[in-house]
């Protein structure tokens, strides 16, 4: 694999519009693109624009998903500006999301940790990748 890459994470929801609500609302994502009744799914895409990742959720209508399969499901975005952290977890609380207790405390000790709809779970770092 290269730097030029772009990775996309994809996974179903049965709360799509909710889900696209903490990602977007919440953490601030920009929904890059969506998508209704493309062979049965709908879907939308969240990132920032130029972005060498995004997300995307979707929904296949009459499939029942579920919720996360344990607590630990995790994505990590590190923050290392303690002003812009502050801003991306108080906008996450602003959204109505507060912080839950992370399942390995070691997200505790300098992150803060949320959990969506579906109860995967999101961490805002407060430092940089090593």
């Amino acid at each position: 694999m290269s730097t030029d890459v772009t990775l996309r994470v994809a996974r179903p929801t049965d709360r799509l519009d909710e889900v696209v609500r903490f990602y977007s609302v919440g953490l601030g994502l920009s929904v890059l693109d969506s998508f209704r009744d493309h062979e049965g799914f709908d879907g939308t895409m969240l990132g920032h624009p130029g972005a060498p990742y995004h997300l995307e959720f979707t929904r296949k209508h009459g499939h029942r998903v579920g919720r996360a399969p344990t607590q630990d499901n995790l994505l990590v975005f590190y923050l290392p500006d303690a002003r812009k952290w502050q801003e991306v977890v108080d906008r996450m609380r602003a959204a109505g999301y507060e912080p839950v207790p992370s399942f390995n405390p070691y997200w505790d000790r300098s992150g803060r940790t949320f959990e969506d709809p579906d109860g995967y779970r999101v961490v805002l770092q407060n430092g940089s990748y090593p």
